[in-house]
């Protein structure tokens, strides 16, 4: 510690935090690229479930300054779950894949699936959104994109269970009657992490006659139109 100037030594630490917490949020974000789009593109092979080889991974240039400490605490720090770390059954060499959120296609994501009277089931499931993007919503439904689902959630975020299925800054809640469109036959999996995902319909698109409400979250909750 510099006893002459103590301040000093605080903010040391305290930047070095910083960049420490910097740190892990570019390796979060790289693998979560990785792990859920690139993977092909960056040569890495993945299982039919969805595994990298964390070896494999940090062998890459794009991985080459981060260990396996690293992973292991960006999994295990991550507030939203995005991440699981297990031993492959045979090898027991460490892997790591994405919950959920991919674009490429992953045969076997071990997704649970809801049925309609099954006590998970809920009876309203919610999508975070921008209310830049309502009146699209509001007109063609939600799109699953370029994902190969839609991302909903069991409530908002901080409520009961909740932890991923939503962006925090998200400004528009859009509310799924789940066992209306279970009952016309859209499938809906519940993830590791408690994510509920569907793909939709042929289309890729939840259509609005599933909207059971809608809110505009920001500056202060107020209900929508749905009409």
């Amino acid at each position: 510690m510099d006893c002459q100037n103590p301040g000093k030594s605080r903010r040391r630490r305290g930047g070095r935090g910083t960049r420490d917490e910097g740190r892990d949020v570019r390796l979060s974000k790289s693998l979560s690229y990785a792990l859920r789009h690139g993977a092909c593109k960056m040569g890495f092979r993945m299982s039919s479930d969805g595994f990298i080889f964390v070896d494999e991974l940090l062998s890459h240039q794009h991985f080459s300054s981060f260990s396996l400490e690293d992973v292991e605490r960006v999994v295990a720090t991550n507030d939203k779950q995005r991440f699981k770390l297990q031993n492959h059954p045979e090898s027991g060499r460490v892997q790591i894949r994405a919950n959920q959120g991919h674009s490429v296609q992953v045969e076997d994501l071990e997704l649970r699936p809801v049925v309609s009277d099954d006590p998970d089931c809920p009876q309203e499931a919610v999508h975070g959104s921008y209310m830049m993007h309502w009146a699209s919503i509001r007109s063609q439904g939600l799109s699953r994109m370029t994902r190969t689902h839609i991302h909903l959630a069991p409530g908002l975020p901080g409520e009961g269970r909740v932890i991923s299925g939503m962006r925090g800054n998200c400004d528009l809640a859009v509310y799924i009657d789940v066992p209306k469109a279970l009952s016309d036959g859209i499938k809906f999996y519940w993830s590791e992490n408690g994510v509920l995902l569907t793909p939709g319909g042929a289309d890729g698109l939840l259509s609005p006659r599933y909207f059971s409400r809608a809110q505009r979250l920001k500056p202060s909750q107020c209900e929508l139109e749905l009409q």
